[in-house]
């Protein structure tokens, strides 16, 4: 039955339902009701299935890191956590571009990056180096996963209120990888009993307190691959490709140990400029910041 306009008392609209006794219905109440029938509609639709399924597939590799690096292949368990940051690249690419971002789909995310980023790089280092440090190697690796916890969880509070070109400290995925590329090296150049545990404890601290710090790191969100781009640029992109293939645990070090200290190298270059760190703003229009706006 379609309510019928009564009256209007103290500037709120009322509506008359001869179903019920006293025949009136705020409009607030009716808008909570929309709400909540809006709600469980999208639930009833479901989830969008190409970007979850790449999330899932990180916390599938996450997971196969754990478990190899408990049988003491660390090798493979590095190139699981790197296969694990690719589908997690994917999975929020291919949400924007169709855009099908969802509040669904960005906790699975953080979920899915705490097993993977997380939890794996941190067993993985300490059942790798730092088990001879006893209670210090585990302490560590928890330092580790608690920062990576605490930096998920201010990247989810915080979207809509910074600019979405910048992450604030250093991403959790770039820090895992940073632990897999380390391990891949050292098998690599058969340089991993020659090297003392503090090395890598030193290392694994650094890499917590990049996390947690405030330091902008590039996102790279808005470098779009299937654009245009110069000649020059297409040649040095498959030099790039040649170099991983021809060395792959050195190119991928080298890469990945360049965006980990560009964040304070270009933080010490403001600084020796005198000027300001770029202000993150929020940025109009990213279908991932309008999520979070609208999730409650």
């Amino acid at each position: 039955m379609v309510p019928v306009i009564g009256e209007v008392t103290k500037n709120h609209h009322f509506f008359f339902d001869r179903k019920r006794p006293d025949g009136l219905i705020k409009m607030a109440d009716m808008q909570r009701s929309d709400n909540k029938k809006d709600r469980r509609e999208r639930l009833r639709k479901g989830t969008y299935l190409l970007p979850n399924l790449c999330t899932a597939m990180n916390l599938f590799c996450g997971f196969y890191a754990v478990i190899v690096s408990i049988e003491g292949n660390f090798v493979a368990a590095g190139y699981a956590i790197l296969a694990a940051a690719v589908f997690d690249s994917l999975d929020g690419k291919i949400a924007r571009a169709t855009r099908s971002t969802s509040q669904f789909g960005v906790e699975f995310d953080s979920l899915a990056d705490l097993v993977s980023f997380g939890m794996a790089p941190g067993v993985m280092i300490y059942l790798w180096v730092l088990s001879p440090l006893g209670r210090i190697g585990w302490l560590a690796g928890f330092l580790f996963v608690a920062c990576g916890a605490l930096r998920l969880a201010r990247f989810n509070s915080q979207a809509g209120v910074v600019d979405s070109r910048y992450f604030v400290g250093l991403p959790i995925p770039a820090a895992a990888a940073m632990n897999a590329v380390t391990v891949l090296l050292c098998h690599r150049l058969d340089i991993v009993g020659r090297m003392h545990p503090f090395l890598f404890l030193g290392m694994l601290y650094a890499l917590a307190f990049l996390m947690v710090s405030t330091i902008p790191y590039q996102s790279f969100k808005k470098r779009v691959l299937l654009g245009k781009m110069s000649f020059n640029l297409l040649v040095a992109a498959i030099l790039v490709i040649i170099f991983i293939a021809a060395q792959p645990a050195i190119a991928l070090f080298l890469m990945v140990a360049g965006y980990v200290v560009s964040g304070p190298l270009t933080a010490l270059w403001y600084v020796g400029r005198k000027r300001q760190l770029p202000e993150l703003q929020p940025e109009e229009g990213d279908p991932a910041t309008s999520i979070f706006k609208n999730a409650n």
